[in-house]
């Protein structure tokens, strides 16, 4: 890990040399930091953005969840930046030069939690909730099929924009109204109440998506990279020190990358170690070949 370091900083200004870029973190154990505990959270970031069709993908362990992680990530980016409601991100509102994008699957999960929970008699939840909340999925229901339709005629973004203004932007208007008119109605500490106070609080974030076809509906290209590391933290569950943290964000951003990029990760870190070593004592367009999008 500590001689693929030198990739990581090329690595990073490939990611912010595209248009969009999706941050996600998640939780890993640590157990030798400095004035903590065995037992304190700490944190891996992702980021993943590039370039279209050049896909980069960083991770980076931090003990902090702060979004000033985020803000030092992404310097003077600008762009799009795509991430959940997580108030960490709400910096990246009046960020200069950055379009901050919410996720429509997270808006979705609340409501879905308000169908299970009436079905188990959770919380107040009753069948007149279950009903309301079968409503506000059925209209981001019919979003995402307009998606789907974009994505099997095969359209380019500007095309993908133009549908959206002509179909989602009529449901999305339907959408709010429905919101607004029902926050006065249903108890706002209710599962239903919580969930529409959460989308209506979004909404600037929620409809960003329509100005560039490019950017997807949801975060969920940063959920989908940062899984693999999930699934290891289940078996290998922490790591021994910071430094062990650090080398694991590494080799992760590497490998992640590589597969972001259809290479096989075996054969393309062979391919990275052998050369490697000389491509160092040529500089940085070296180095930048040997990036797995490259």
């Amino acid at each position: 890990a500590d001689k693929c370091n030198s990739l990581l900083e090329l690595l990073r200004s490939e990611l912010l040399s595209g248009p969009l870029i999706n941050i996600d973190e998640t939780t890993v154990q640590v157990l030798d930091e400095p004035d903590r505990s065995a037992g304190s959270k700490s944190y891996m970031w992702l980021f993943r953005g590039g370039p279209p069709g050049k896909t980069a993908v960083i991770f980076r362990y931090d003990p902090s969840r702060n979004g000033k992680i985020a803000k030092d990530f992404l310097g003077d980016y600008h762009g799009y930046v795509q991430t959940d409601g997580y108030g960490g991100y709400n910096f990246l509102d009046t960020q200069a030069g950055i379009v901050h994008i919410g996720c429509w699957a997270h808006i979705r999960r609340k409501f879905v939690e308000v169908i299970k929970a009436a079905e188990k008699n959770i919380d107040v939840s009753d069948d007149k909730d279950k009903g309301k909340a079968g409503e506000a999925i059925k209209f981001i229901s019919k979003l995402y099929r307009i998606e789907r339709n974009a994505r099997v005629r095969g359209l380019d973004a500007e095309s993908v924009r133009q549908l959206r203004q002509q179909e989602s932007g009529p449901v999305l208007d339907d959408f709010e109204r429905w919101l607004k008119v029902n926050a006065l109605k249903v108890p706002p500490r209710c599962l239903l109440g919580k969930a529409i106070t959460y989308a209506l609080k979004q909404w600037p974030r929620l409809i960003g998506y329509l100005g560039d076809g490019n950017v997807r509906m949801d975060n969920n290209l940063a959920e989908n990279a940062i899984r693999p590391f999930v699934i290891g933290r289940k078996n290998w569950l922490f790591s021994g020190n910071p430094e062990g943290a650090s080398a694991n964000a590494t080799l992760y951003s590497i490998i992640e990358t590589a597969k972001a990029n259809g290479l096989e990760p075996y054969h393309y870190l062979v391919y990275l170690f052998e050369r490697l070593p000389f491509a160092q004592s040529l500089g940085d367009e070296a180095l930048k070949e040997l990036l797995p999008q490259n």
